[in-house]
């Protein structure tokens, strides 16, 4: 096969990775195309902080085998430098594989390259573009795992998220992301911004390769199938924007697969949240600027010009935040996890927007992330379901959200609903 060949190969989901495998395909044959085509779509997508100057070696064997995967350049990799999107940790190669990392090569996964996210997960962005549209952002900080996955470069990727993401990129992306309940999947080995509210989530294109993926990183769960769910069956509370800015298109989304599930035999009613709820995004702000302060104060203040500018801002918050504050904010998000679960008791699921809209144009910011930091607070599982594209050809996307520890049984709703949706096309970047 020619190099024009391969970089035309658009990643596989893993249900046709296994068939290919049972048919006689060969892991590496599987891998080494989309290498080629990382290579080719690199100097316009921007998506990874690090790319082998060679084919990584495919894994033989395990359920995973044959799945290209993308790591954000926040999570440890023995093989491939991880620098946390930072010049301070240019060039460092960590003495071993996070623990996520070393459960998915122990599935039999290919760690393509590791994917750009922004400086220490915060805000400043880095180079990646939104496949979709070159000049909009792909969101963050998970920027390059939500850009390698909606370009077809990989199956899977990792991502974090502290406040949105992991929700919002794959929503601006097209593709699906999947935040756990808080503390599902491991963070050994990842960089800290807050560990009051740091996650891994996981970026695929469909439901379904998530359904697959989490029980088997999740090892608690034995790789347990999924439960079929049924949409007719649902009880989903819509929950409106009600004063943030939301483009009009986020909000006719919500209301036609609001209709969809009504068309479709759920149970669906509008839920107003409680005013608690409001005090979440302060929560949030004082968990994280604290704990920032404390985990890469002293960093920062070593390396003084190699910090961006809202990096030193958030720090300096943070060393302004009093202990009592912190403790408070603590004592809130622990309170506040148990109002609103007892609030939305009886609903299997919440539906939400994930971001404002579309993927904003520019680089220079990654997007709002206010619609995903209160069920991140909480510590909530939440999936990211691509459902239209807007009238500038940009995806638009829903919220899905459940209740801790009902992974699984998110997943199953998300599957059904995702099955009532027409996919969108894939972004029109050839190599």
């Amino acid at each position: 096969m020619s190099d024009h060949a391969h970089a035309s190969v658009v990643a596989a989901s893993i249900a046709e990775i296994r068939l290919g495998i049972a048919s006689g395909r060969h892991p590496q044959s599987l891998v080494t195309p989309l290498w080629e085509r990382a290579r080719t779509l690199e100097p316009r997508l921007h998506a990874f902080a690090h790319l082998p100057d060679r084919v990584p070696d495919a894994l033989l064997a395990g359920p995973l085998a044959g799945v290209a995967v993308g790591v954000k350049d926040l999570i440890d990799t023995a093989d491939m430098p991880t620098a946390c999107g930072s010049p301070i940790y240019e060039g460092r190669r960590p003495g071993r594989d996070a623990e996520i990392v070393a459960r998915l090569r122990g599935l039999g996964a290919t760690v393509l390259g590791k994917t750009v996210t922004t400086e220490f997960a915060w805000r400043r962005a880095g180079p990646t573009r939104n496949p979709w549209n070159l000049d909009h952002t792909p969101g963050g900080s998970s920027s390059g795992s939500a850009a390698a996955v909606a370009a077809g470069v990989v199956t899977l990727a990792l991502g974090t998220q502290t406040f949105g993401s992991v929700i919002r990129p794959a929503a601006f992306c097209g593709v699906v992301g999947f935040k756990p309940t808080f503390g599902v999947l491991p963070r050994d080995g990842v960089q800290p911004l807050s560990p009051s509210l740091d996650h891994v989530g996981i970026f695929a294109r469909t439901v379904e390769d998530v359904a697959v993926a989490f029980p088997l990183l999740a090892q608690h769960l034995g790789g347990t199938p999924m439960a079929p769910c049924f949409v007719g069956n649902l009880k989903v509370g819509i929950l409106a924007p009600s004063g943030e800015p939301a483009d009009a298109e986020q909000k006719v989304t919500l209301q036609s697969v609001r209709q969809r599930l009504v068309d479709a035999g759920a149970q669906v009613q509008a839920v107003e949240m409680p005013e608690p709820w409001r005090k979440l995004q302060r929560v949030a702000d004082t968990l994280v600027a604290y704990e920032a302060a404390r985990g890469l104060g002293e960093l920062t203040k070593r390396f003084p010009r190699k910090v961006s500018a809202v990096l030193t801002e958030l720090i300096v918050l943070g060393e302004a935040t009093s202990e009592t504050e912190y403790w408070e904010a603590v004592d809130a998000q622990r309170e506040l996890r148990s109002t609103v679960a007892g609030y939305l008791n009886g609903l299997d699921a919440v539906l939400t927007i994930p971001a404002s809209g579309e993927a904003p144009r520019g680089l220079e910011s990654t997007g709002d992330a206010r619609f995903c930091t209160p069920w991140t607070t909480l510590g909530f599982p939440a999936i990211t379901l691509p459902v239209y594209l807007s009238p500038l050809g940009l995806p638009l996307g829903l919220q899905l959200v459940g209740w801790p520890g009902e992974d699984r049984a998110l997943i199953s709703a998300a599957v059904a609903l995702a099955k009532s949706f027409a996919d969108p096309v894939r972004p029109n970047l050839t190599a």
